[in-house]
């Protein structure tokens, strides 16, 4: 009854509200602008970047608990250019959860077995810094990355709730705009190491390349996704007993963008992917190599609505960074993992932007999931001991739906007139 509810309402309330064009829910709401202007030189600006979320997710399957997330991350930051392609920033990142009061100081994804020790009040509050230079077609930024929904990573690899949740990225990056091809580059410092630390460095290695055919402003569009993303755990002076561990996940395959531009039906999106992973180092997952298959097709409709739909096939593959439906390993306590999983997603997302700067956006999602085989381990309170539990193949459907609001208001602190003015 309750997601029989959140679906009516979604459809009937807040999607005829919708005035703007088609564009995908994390296109509109995720991004960040990674261009710089050169008339802003000179400039001193103050931006409050914020993403404001509710986020509920019904999960009955045995590959991961359901949650809610209620809550919002802002980003004050002070920007200065002080020439025509050298941006500066400097802020703070902070993440708070509706009811929460205190947060683990640790880096807030996937650092291995460590969670530390250490505890913040309030929120979890983190430092900001970007270094951003525009050498020609080329960008290169250093300290706090263009990171999350901006790589442009394909779905199965990324998880768009990582957006909401994970801290901002930080290491290095370099980007490549061409008029037929788009590469981006980057490694993400997860967890550094001092001697005699108890917890293993980390870090993530990416890259995705975008193949274009022909012009995306073409009737018909082709282009080839090539994603590639490597995370390394270990380091020369770990004094842990995990090992040097390194995993690997990669998609390449074709895409199709048919541009109607008709006032009802905007745009129709069809993807073919084959997909990898490969544990090159380690003892993580309880094999070496996995794959799978992937194919989505979406309609772009008139007041901002987009419908889509999806299937995935794996046999013993890992997402490291996907969502948990993706994966053959389960979540769940137990070391659990599935024969091979087939998971469609199918929903319907509504976005809309108030001005520049202010976009709301609604998303609901199911995932009917056809797991295979499913084997984990639980403790036998007979024996005190523990033992293997097989069951049978299951099917279980899942929902999440989402609510969503990203501003972006920029205040100019001092224009390049005024620096002129006291020289």
């Amino acid at each position: 009854m309750k997601r029989t509810l959140l679906i009516l309402l979604s459809i009937f309330v807040f999607f005829p509200l919708s005035v703007d064009a088609q564009q995908r829910l994390d296109e509109r709401l995720m991004l960040s602008d990674i261009h710089i202007r050169p008339e802003e030189k000179g400039e001193i600006a103050l931006t409050i970047d914020n993403l404001s979320f509710f986020k509920d997710n019904e999960f009955s399957s045995n590959h991961a608990f359901g949650y809610t997330l209620p809550g919002f991350w802002i980003q004050p930051r002070v920007s200065y250019q002080p020439l025509k392609n050298l941006l500066l920033e400097a802020g703070l990142h902070a993440l708070v959860y509706a009811g929460a009061n205190k947060y683990p100081c640790y880096a807030y994804h996937d650092i291995g077995t460590w969670k530390g020790n250490q505890y913040q009040r309030g929120a979890h509050l983190l430092p900001f810094f970007r270094v951003q230079a525009q050498m020609g077609r080329c960008t290169l930024v250093l300290g706090d990355l263009y990171g999350a929904g901006n790589h442009g990573l394909t779905e199965p690899l990324f998880n768009p709730e990582l957006n909401l949740t994970q801290d901002p990225e930080m290491g290095v990056q370099l980007l490549l705009e061409r008029p037929r091809y788009r590469l981006e580059a980057w490694c993400n410092w997860q967890s550094y190491i001092f001697e005699e630390d108890s917890h293993q460095e980390a870090f993530t290695v990416g890259v995705t390349q975008r193949i274009l055919f022909n012009s995306q402003e073409s009737k018909v569009h082709a282009y080839m996704p090539i994603d590639v993303l490597a995370q390394h755990r270990g380091g020369e002076q770990d004094t842990t007993s995990l090992g040097v561990q390194t995993l690997v996940n990669g998609a390449v395959g074709v895409g199709l963008t048919w541009n109607a531009g008709r006032r009802i039906f905007k745009n129709m999106n069809v993807e073919l992917l084959a997909l990898g992973a490969w544990q090159q180092n380690g003892h993580l997952w309880p094999f070496n190599t996995g794959f799978a298959t992937y194919a989505s097709l979406s309609f772009g409709l008139g007041g901002g609505v987009r419908v889509f739909g999806s299937v995935l096939y794996g046999k013993d593959f890992v997402s490291l960074y996907g969502v948990p439906f993706y994966n053959t390993l389960s979540q769940k306590p137990g070391d659990g993992r599935f024969k091979n999983t087939l998971a469609p997603h199918v929903g319907v997302e509504w976005s809309r932007t108030f001005a520049k700067d202010y976009q709301l956006g609604v998303k609901v999602d199911a995932y009917p999931v056809r797991s295979g085989q499913f084997t984990y381990n639980e403790l036998d309170a007979s024996t005190n001991a523990m033992r293997q539990v097989v069951l049978p193949a299951t099917f279980n459907n899942n929902f999440s739906f989402g609510v969503y609001f990203r501003c972006t208001p920029r205040f100019i602190l001092r224009k390049r007139n005024s620096l002129r003015s006291q020289d």
